[in-house]
């Protein structure tokens, strides 16, 4: 085909002297002219080759099971292969149709070198989304993501392709360039600072089993609560509660601290831990009244014969004046309340019974006494948690009154009628 082209250059030239055109004008017109058909007919063939790949081999790929070359097609590996099929024409032909014209001929070669490297890189590049999209609908893929891995894989090719190009434009060995480049580490340690800071931090990350996505992590400092949707070489992404995404540095969650929820949802329970502020002034020692009428309820039975044997025993043995209140040992409302409290609980199918289970008593303050519920739900479904523990809650507050005792709320009721009255 070199030889056809020259041929045609000649015959062109020919023509054009024959018209009356001078003879280094006719030679530069004829080969230029024959040129541009040359660059037209590699056009033609790069869009014959895209046909082929569009009608023969893209449908065979689409009909197969395999997945790996889906994904091949969403990055349009195969169009930049076609790339490649004008700069070959090109390249291996232009000298046919410049005979006379060697500086242009390098000038065109050296452009055609530079697109050879910018073709690989795009190719490259494609392939290597398709790796990391491929292992990504593997499971391995949240424990081990390689997305930031493919990404500095991409910056070295680019920065080597970079090079390569300033390498071509400038006559220089690519060597001598890297040789050089020792000179600017500084510098690019400095431009570079975000992208290791974050490669490192990642890796951090990743093989230390910090972060994987689709973990719930919980970031203060940013305002960050939600799930982990992409850990990249320098950002991860995190979709909030209320969907919106925050965008934080990787190296932060190895520099700043962060909760992962991870342990809890593993472990199949999530903690309710919640309190009820308890009015101080409805504490008082249950009368024998009041413990018939408690004996009532079904499930404290058991618990309140059991206690009284217990407490009988007691001031018996230490010869107890029954008269006097504060003598020997009595139940509480108070702590009767913890003890249905305890039964209700253990009641329950969705609570986690071989879990922490506490109904415990916090410090006092000027807000009443803090009577806080500490166990673990079966569920670690954030809707249905908040079912369980509003139905918790729903029911303690309307049997608090069942046992004469009153919830603290600020002012009390008491003290609002005794300001009416005093006034």
């Amino acid at each position: 085909m070199e030889l056809s082209l020259k041929t045609l250059s000649l015959y062109a030239i020919s023509l054009l002297e024959k018209a009356g055109v001078s003879s280094p004008l006719s030679s530069y017109i004829g080969e230029i002219s024959v040129l541009i058909l040359l660059i037209l007919f590699s056009y033609l063939a790069y869009r014959l080759a895209w046909y082929l790949f569009k009608r023969i081999f893209i449908p065979i790929m689409q009909r197969s099971k395999n997945q790996f070359d889906d994904i091949l097609l969403k990055h349009v590996f195969f169009k930049k292969i076609s790339f490649l099929v004008p700069a070959l024409l090109l390249y291996y032909f232009a000298e046919g149709a410049l005979f006379d014209l060697p500086l242009l001929v390098n000038l065109i070669k050296t452009l055609l070198n530079i697109s050879f490297v910018l073709i690989a890189v795009l190719i490259i590049d494609s392939l290597l989304s398709t790796v990391n999209d491929y292992y990504n609908r593997f499971e391995i893929s949240k424990d081990h993501p390689i997305q930031s891995l493919i990404q500095i894989t991409k910056i070295i090719i680019y920065l080597v392709a970079l090079l390569f190009v300033i390498g071509t434009l400038m006559h220089r060995d690519l060597s001598s360039l890297f040789i050089s480049l020792g000179t600017l580490s500084a510098v690019l340690m400095l431009v570079f600072k975000d992208p290791i800071l974050g490669f490192v931090g990642g890796l951090q990350l990743i093989f230390n089993k910090m972060i994987r996505i689709g973990d719930w992590v919980s970031v203060p400092k940013h305002h960050a609560d939600g799930v982990v949707t992409e850990i990249t070489l320098t950002t991860v992404k995190i979709q909030n509660w209320d969907k919106t995404i925050t965008t934080l540095p990787t190296y932060s969650l190895i520099s700043d601290s962060f909760q992962n929820w991870r342990g809890m949802e593993e472990s199949g329970g999530r903690r309710i831990k919640r309190s009820v502020n308890i009015d101080m002034d409805s504490i008082h020692f249950v009368r024998e009244e009041e413990l018939e009428q408690f004996r009532k309820i079904k499930v404290l039975k058991p618990y309140l014969d059991k206690k009284e044997k217990e407490i009988e025993t007691y001031n018996k043995k230490f010869k107890v004046d029954p008269d006097i209140l504060i003598n020997g040992r009595r139940q509480t409302n108070l702590g009767i309340f913890r003890a249905y409290l305890k039964v209700y609980l253990h009641n329950r199918n969705d609570l986690h019974s071989d879990m922490t289970f506490l109904v415990r008593q916090l410090q006092p303050s000027e807000k009443g006494i803090p009577i806080e519920i500490y166990v673990f739900t079966k569920t670690t479904a954030w809707a249905e948690y908040e079912d369980i523990q509003a139905d918790i809650f729903d029911h303690i507050l309307a049997v608090i009154p069942e046992f004469n005792l009153k919830i603290y709320q600020y002012p009390k009721s008491g003290d609002v009628s005794r300001f009416i009255q005093e006034s």
